[in-house]
């Protein structure tokens, strides 16, 4: 089976003892992509435009993974707060260039954790810049850094009527959880597909599209001990060699 193009959004890092300037991803996405039978493929964040939009198009799919916070100035007028961190202009500018190309082409689009919330803003909606200081909420959404990724924190229920539904099988799952901003107001592109049970926006799909979905956990650490997590990734990969071959037939 042909197996298709998935570039993979890596962020700018430093090396803390030298200063060097590098592009990393967290190991565990482009794992999560194999195992669902795509090519994964790093997408530099510190490239010019052009260079960006001549990668893009030759992907058959996209996948905005987790990492640090969005800028504020991009969805808000309100005072920065103070927890927000890791902000990345270049990779801010890359992921939401890449939301707005992939909506426009009907490109299969995955976003994970941080990947929700640049897709939400990305589409016109806004976030929550602090779960624990705005939200009222019992549930732990931030997992402590000494436990391991995997571990389960919370449920999620799922829209009955979802295409996330359709592809997990089920209107619950348990999910673990890395974050400590949300997906505020919903952009208004798109759908909700599930909510945590405190009402934190959990995942949300594009309407009328082959795949752009998104969820606000981190599915490629439960791949191994959830058949579901990975059918999110078969899925899109699914989406995405529909493409590849659609594109391959023109």
């Amino acid at each position: 089976m042909q197996r298709p193009l998935i570039g993979i959004t890596a962020y700018p890092v430093a090396n803390p003892d030298y200063g060097w300037q590098y592009d990393a991803s967290y190991a565990g996405n482009a794992r999560a992509i194999e195992r669902a039978g795509g090519l994964p493929v790093l997408i530099p964040a510190t490239v010019a435009e052009s260079t960006l939009r001549a990668i893009y198009e030759r992907l058959d799919g996209v996948m905005l993974p987790g990492g640090g916070d969005v800028d504020p100035a991009l969805y808000t007028t309100e005072e920065r707060h103070p927890t927000v961190h890791k902000v990345s202009d270049e990779r801010d500018r890359a992921e939401m260039a890449l939301t707005r190309w992939a909506y426009e082409d009907n490109l299969p689009a995955f976003g994970i954790c941080r990947g929700i919330q640049v897709m939400n803003v990305a589409l016109g909606g806004t976030l929550v810049q602090d779960i624990p200081s705005q939200v009222n909420t019992e549930l732990l959404h931030d997992l402590p850094n000494d436990q391991p990724r995997s571990t389960l924190l919370h449920d999620v229920q799922i829209e009955q009527d979802s295409q996330l539904g359709s592809i997990l099988g089920d209107i619950q799952v348990r999910v673990n959880s890395l974050h400590h901003q949300a997906v505020g107001a919903i952009a208004p592109l798109v759908k909700l597909a599930a909510r945590a049970t405190d009402g934190v926006i959990e995942a949300f799909e594009v309407p009328n599209k082959d795949f752009i979905m998104a969820v606000q956990w981190h599915p490629e650490d439960l791949i191994d001990n959830d058949p579901r997590m990975l059918k999110l990734f078969e899925a899109f990969v699914a989406a995405a060699r529909e493409r590849m071959l659609a594109k391959a037939s023109r």
